[in-house]
């Protein structure tokens, strides 16, 4: 096999590496197998491209267009011309596709399911990151810069996954990148002799010692570079939160450290969305009844007028038992209860869910505890996948006397949670003092809210609406009054805020389906609420989203006096409306039609339905005007590389040794001229060797090298019989070498990326033009006279 065709292999291996990153974003991962064939048909256009030879940018050509019939076979064939050939249904369908797997990648959670949509956007994206990395890697014989593409893959993967990208798909990645450079250096090696990889080379006794193979010492810096990059923030605490920490959130050890939270609001929207109801946790309760046994991950406490967010917190070691929850006194009514909660093993998140307030949590791992929220958070990657624990937790019942006589907070207490931004608009301050007008206490104040948002203000629950936990969202939600348990959350929490009641958002799940002994939490059952603090109970859970959880019997209003029979209180969930039958066609949600379940008519109409509409025109040009903005920035670069293999590489060749030479004379100058010589085309060759030398300052080596080379034009130039001088091309390499060394760090990348000499292009363009302007002159004229009277006569 030769060089460019194993740089080819690990090209394609290097790309299929990087994807593996995106895994575990979806299920299943049959969609990898479907990239890596159709990735290897691309490859192997490629590799028959390069042997025919075609010129490179037809070699280019010929991988996209490839690329472009096989998306085409897989997503749309059956509206494409012959199974294979794209017309405008299939552009427009690819174009529906596009959009609807944009869609799903903000609806579903992650792991999400492989819609068609989403399939489309994880093979298109391979395809076209392995076509960049074939064409700058194999084509243009470039692979450094190969890595830019590599790394954008694999930063998708980590930007999307909720805790980054573990360390064994990073070292998969840049595994996969270290192959494609030590064959691109194996590759440029065999150009100039036989490689030697096994053994030692020759004896150096100026180094005391053999000298090794230049390719096994590639291997050996490479993979002491990947070590250092895997050990080096593991051994470091300033690093722990790093790149390769996926639970990187808390300080290590067993004494103090700090948490501060991704917001789990994310994937909260995603999660009631989703079209399968997957189990997350499983438990077990004593509890009489389970419609108050919330289980809460996380409190949202401070609001910046941007987000709610939790505070950095110092974290501790877990005690055993948990401190008394603030401000609970012992007047107030409480059952002890005991739950014992199986974590799905697919569900892995750094904040263990449980009842609030616990007391005692019985739980294996590297969990720590963080006392002003009352939460467990896991350290050093410790997560909730498939864990198992037991919680002791107390199950607070107040009186509407006792929550309606509480006394002041505490000024600090006050001071921390009844802080607003002052972004927050003006109507929200005076929407909450019309809500609660006439009300006697804050006890009253916050039943007047939580009755408004969830009977009496005509609220739309909606889980389709846009979300938004800033000032302005709040504001927008109060006017539209359409939204998801995010938004009466948020609203009612900083409503109550503006009325000095402290409060906060907890964030966690309702407490799910009992069949009896088990009950069962699903991603539906996601949930935020807010709690408010009252003097004597503590943080206090009200509900004021309609058509979810269960209102707490001390938030209901008009309750009976103590002593009276108390009603019964309504099941977690329940709704009046009568269970869904199954939908007509009409009906078939957006959800159902990209998983395919909404019938053959359904899927007939929808078909229908694309072929007018959609801007696919848009989404076209959007993209090619993406692929313009990764590839402008890389012109010059490329186009520096073709000219130098034109020259001094594999298109020499096709010269003669007169033009050999000349063209090893043209890379020389064009090498200086890239790091600040300008070459001066009116100097003889000795002059503008001379010139180089000093102002590139050139060792002796390459000022030798540089002497042979003009000595050879003068040959070419002057000569009547010229001699044909050999190792030209060596004496260019040792000339760009030691400009290369007699550089800065700037320079040296100013010559990679911007080369000067890259204007020759616009010149060679400007010559182009004057000559077919000047063709066109000539034809006129031609045209002109033979038009006039009498023909040809002058």
């Amino acid at each position: 096999m030769s060089g460019r065709a194993i740089l080819a292999a690990c090209s394609w291996l290097a790309t299929l590496a990087a994807a593996a990153a995106l895994l575990p974003l979806v299920t299943p991962a049959g969609w990898m197998v479907q990239a890596a064939l159709l990735l290897a048909v691309q490859t192997l256009v490629g590799v028959g491209a390069r042997r025919i030879p075609l010129a490179r940018p037809l070699v280019l050509a010929a991988q996209a267009a490839v690329s472009v019939l096989l998306i085409t076979l897989v997503f749309t064939r059956e509206v494409a011309f012959a199974g294979v050939i794209p017309g405008p249904d299939s552009v427009q369908y690819l174009g529906v596709l596009l959009s609807e797997g944009a869609d799903d990648v903000g609806r579903f959670a992650i792991p999400a399911p492989v819609t068609e949509g989403i399939r489309l956007l994880l093979v298109g994206g391979v395809l076209a990151v392995g076509l960049l990395v074939d064409a700058l890697a194999v084509t243009f014989r470039s692979a450094a810069p190969a890595g830019l593409p590599l790394l954008a893959l694999y930063s998708v993967a980590a930007g999307l996954s909720p805790d980054g990208a573990s360390w064994a798909w990073f070292l998969c990645a840049a595994g996969g990148y270290l192959v494609l450079l030590l064959a691109e250096g194996r590759d440029r090696l065999s150009q100039w002799g036989q490689v030697f990889s096994g053994g030692t080379g020759p004896h150096d006794p100026a180094l005391g010692g053999p000298v090794l193979a230049p390719v096994r010492t590639g291997r050996r810096i490479g993979a002491a570079s990947l070590g250092l990059a895997l050990l080096v923030p593991a051994l470091l605490p300033s690093l722990n939160s790093g790149l390769l920490d996926p639970a990187g959130r808390s300080g290590g050890g067993s004494g103090g450290g700090t948490v501060s939270a991704v917001n789990p609001l994310v994937s909260l929207q995603d999660s009631l969305n989703q079209p399968e109801n997957r189990t997350v946790l499983t438990y077990e309760s004593d509890a009489t009844s389970t419609q108050d046994l919330y289980l809460r991950i996380v409190a949202l406490d401070q609001f910046d007028g941007t987000s709610w967010k939790p505070s950095e917190r110092r974290i501790q070691a877990v005690p055993r038992p948990l401190p008394q929850p603030p401000g609970l006194s012992s007047d107030v009514d409480t059952d002890v209860v005991t739950t014992r909660i199986a974590a799905a093993d697919w569900y892995a998140q750094n904040w263990l869910p449980m009842p609030y307030p616990a007391r005692q949590v019985d739980i294996d791992g590297r969990w720590r505890f963080e006392p002003v929220g009352r939460t467990l958070v896991g350290d050093r990657g410790q997560t909730t996948k498939g864990v198992r624990y037991q919680v002791e937790s107390l199950q607070v019942r107040p009186t509407a006397a006792q929550l309606a006589e509480a006394p002041q907070p505490q000024p600090g207490m006050l001071r921390e949670y009844t802080a607003v931004p002052p972004s927050l608009p003006d109507e929200v301050r005076s929407t909450a003092r019309r809500v609660t007008a006439g009300s006697a206490n804050h006890y009253e104040r916050a039943l007047a809210l939580q009755e408004w948002f969830a009977r009496e203000g005509g609220f739309t629950y909606n889980t389709e609406v846009r979300a938004g936990t800033g000032s302005s969202a709040i504001a927008r939600f109060l006017e539209q009054k359409e939204g998801f348990c995010v938004h009466f959350a948020f609203s009612m929490a900083a409503m109550s805020r503006t009325l000095g009641i402290p409060a906060r958002v907890a964030v966690g799940f309702t407490p799910g389906t009992s069949d009896g002994e088990t009950t069962r939490v699903g991603l539906q059952d996601a949930h935020a609420w807010p709690e408010l603090y009252f003097e004597g109970v503590g943080w206090t859970r009200f509900e004021p989203t309609p058509s979810r959880g269960s209102t707490p019997g001390y938030a209901q209003p008009d309750l009976p006096e103590p002593g009276a029979e108390e009603p019964a209180l309504p099941e977690p969930e329940q709704n009046d409306e009568p269970e869904a039958q199954p939908a007509a066609p009409e009906d078939c949600p957006p959800e159902l039609r990209r998983m395919g379940e909404c019938g053959e008519e359904q899927q007939d109409a929808d078909a229908a339905a694309a072929g007018g509409g959609f801007p696919w025109q848009p989404v076209l040009l959007g993209a090619g005007a993406l692929l313009v903005l990764v590839l402008l920035p890389l012109l010059p670069l490329l186009w520096r590389v073709r000219a130098r293999s034109r020259r001094i590489g594999a298109g020499a060749a096709r010269l003669d040794p007169a033009g050999r030479t000349l063209a090893a004379w043209r890379e020389m100058l064009d090498a200086g001229w890239d790091r600040g010589v300008v070459p001066d085309e009116s100097e003889t060759p000795r002059a503008a060797t001379a010139r180089l030398v000093e102002s590139g300052r050139l060792g002796a080596e390459p000022a030798a090298a540089a002497g042979r080379l003009a000595a050879a034009v003068e040959q070419v130039l002057y000569a009547p019989e010229p001699r044909t001088a050999d190792g030209l091309a060596d004496d260019v390499r040792r000339v760009e070498a030691g400009l290369r060394e007699s550089a800065d760090r700037r320079g040296r990348l100013r010559a990679l990326l911007l080369p000067r000499s890259a204007v020759r292009v616009l010149w060679s363009l400007s010559d182009r033009w004057t000559a077919f302007a000047q063709r066109q002159r000539v034809l006129l004229g031609r045209v002109t006279s033979a038009l006039r009277p009498g023909g040809t006569r002058a």
